[in-house]
């Protein structure tokens, strides 16, 4: 995936969380051994959002490639914002899929 779709796509869903009255926090919030792309927050609660895009759903959608081992990489960098920005609040992992047509499939609020 190009960056430049790859960038359509995350502003797709920003805007999306937005709407839906989240926060955002920051945006490819990365270190050397990870990256988030969404981080918001909605009620003092702060989402750590995955987002993922597929140019055709015929091998599935987005939210189906969220794999165990993605999962875990997810709780990681979750885990590091956490540590880094000093949260102690509640927290959690979230995933936006957006479709070849630059639109929101689905969100899922709480991954776990």
């Amino acid at each position: 995936m190009s960056t430049q779709v790859g960038k359509q796509a995350e502003n797709t869903a920003t805007d999306y969380l937005i709407e839906l009255g989240f926060e955002v926090l920051s945006r490819n919030w990365r270190t050397p051994a990870c990256e988030i792309d969404i981080v918001c927050k909605k009620d003092q609660i702060v989402y750590f959002v995955e987002v993922k895009y597929r140019s055709s759903n015929n091998q599935g959608t987005g939210l189906e490639y969220i794999t165990p081992k993605k999962l875990k990489q997810m709780q990681f960098a979750a885990e590091c914002w956490v540590q880094d920005q000093k949260w102690s609040g509640d927290y959690r992992l979230s995933a936006v899929s957006i479709s070849h047509r630059f639109m929101v499939d689905a969100f899922i609020e709480d991954i776990e």
